[in-house]
């Protein structure tokens, strides 16, 4: 056994044991170990969060922009991409259990990891529920400004029968880093919810995600005063 085998087997232990209090330059190091079995990663580990200023950063980075970096090749970029893929449908999963949407808050806490992952496009999703807001599925609409991303009333009403669904909230967020509600969010909003209406679905609040922070178009008082407007099939 190398010099380097005995440390990497040293902090997989560490990890083991109390992986909770493990700096991100470790965390990165232990991932890097997967990707390049034999060497020092240590360096690579520290070269990268330098570079990219964060463990967010280094996972928000473009595949080109990691590989830019000596050291990282081919298996190292694929690596960093995956972890936070498989951490949000990890978090959507876990997220989705039995869940019952009962709040806005609630609502909020259940979409905020569909949003948080270093997206670089604004993305939209509905989610579906039962009469007693049990969320039946959560279905991604498009990828785009919500009304730039392909959605049309057909696709929103034949998701929202194919789940059975009595109620749904419409999510998207803002890459702007403002949570406020444009005049096309305002506009999708009135369509989507008349359409909805027409075949007994209640879209009952649209979210709006930009960062940390959230807007409810119900809360808003935005909803007030939507009437049915003819639909665009």
């Amino acid at each position: 056994m190398g010099l380097h085998d005995g440390h990497r087997k040293r902090l997989k232990a560490q990890f083991l044991s109390h992986g909770e209090d493990f700096h991100d330059h470790q965390l990165l190091e232990l991932l890097l170990c997967y990707a390049i079995p034999q060497g020092d990663v240590n360096e690579l580990s520290h070269a990268l969060l330098e570079r990219f200023g964060s463990l967010a950063g280094v996972m928000d980075a473009l595949p080109e922009s990691l590989r830019q970096v000596p050291g990282v090749g081919e298996h190292t970029a694929v690596l960093l991409k995956l972890v936070p893929k498989l951490a949000g449908r990890y978090d959507r999963d876990r997220a989705s259990l039995g869940t019952v949407l009962n709040s806005t808050r609630a609502a909020g806490e259940f979409l905020a990891p569909y949003f948080r992952q270093g997206a670089r496009n604004e993305m939209v999703y509905l989610v579906c529920m039962d009469a007693k807001r049990k969320v039946l599925g959560v279905h991604k609409l498009g990828e785009g400004s919500v009304n730039a991303a392909d959605i049309t009333s057909r696709k929103v009403v034949e998701t929202a029968l194919a789940q059975n669904a009595t109620t749904a909230i419409l999510a998207h967020n803002h890459i702007s880093g403002l949570a406020l509600p444009s005049q096309a969010d305002l506009t999708t909003t009135r369509r989507l919810r008349a359409v909805l209406r027409e075949v007994g679905v209640e879209l009952s609040d649209h979210l709006i995600f930009a960062d940390d922070d959230m807007v409810s178009l119900r809360d808003s008082g935005l909803f007030e005063g939507y009437g049915a407007e003819p639909p665009d099939f």
